[in-house]
């Protein structure tokens, strides 16, 4: 009987210390904190999952509109040139018919012919030619290439002669006109 009184001391002991070693510490219980910790991190891992992804998005958005800048840049002028092609073809004929032509006439007029297909065909692509004679002075639209006493004193300040014409592309200036200012 000595036996089981002395091990039921010794299991009374080991509780006893059992229970001062756990006595400060408490059950986990999830509280409010934790729980909010908790989907809050899960929240930020989700976001930066939604960043990471965007920027890849974006990463490749600008990769592939810069490979599209770069053909449009190649092939832009294919369309106006296709359209110049029979243009070509109407000087090259004009060319063979001064050969062998006897009447300066017939071959101004063919000249005129393919010039006039050329303007109108650049009219199509919208280019304007600018009217400059006799306006005045613009120095957004008009390089002055020199002054002149002008030959009527209405023409002070006006364009007096044009060197070089000036055109606009879809009503923007591609190149400025060449003009004599009257002074």
């Amino acid at each position: 009987m000595d036996e089981i009184f002395d091990e039921f001391q010794q299991v009374n002991e080991a509780r006893q210390n059992h229970k001062n070693e756990t006595e400060g510490i408490e059950p986990e219980t999830v509280t409010p904190e934790v729980a909010a910790d908790d989907k809050l991190k899960e929240e930020l891992a989700l976001a930066n999952d939604k960043f990471l992804r965007l920027y890849a998005e974006f990463d490749n958005y600008k990769r592939r509109t810069s490979k599209e800048r770069v053909e449009l840049l190649q092939t832009a002028g294919k369309d106006v040139i296709v359209s110049l092609l029979p243009v070509l073809d109407d000087f090259e004929r004009a060319n063979r018919a001064i050969e062998n032509a006897t009447d300066v006439a017939s071959v101004k007029e063919g000249v005129n012919l393919v010039h006039n297909k050329l303007k109108n065909l650049l009219t199509q692509k919208g280019l304007k030619e600018m009217a400059s004679k006799g306006e005045v002075f613009d120095a957004d639209i008009h390089e002055a290439v020199t002054n002149i006493p002008a030959p009527d004193p209405s023409l002070k300040g006006k364009i007096v002669d044009v060197l070089e014409e000036g055109y606009l592309l879809n009503d923007k200036v591609i190149r400025f006109a060449k003009v004599v200012v009257g002074a």
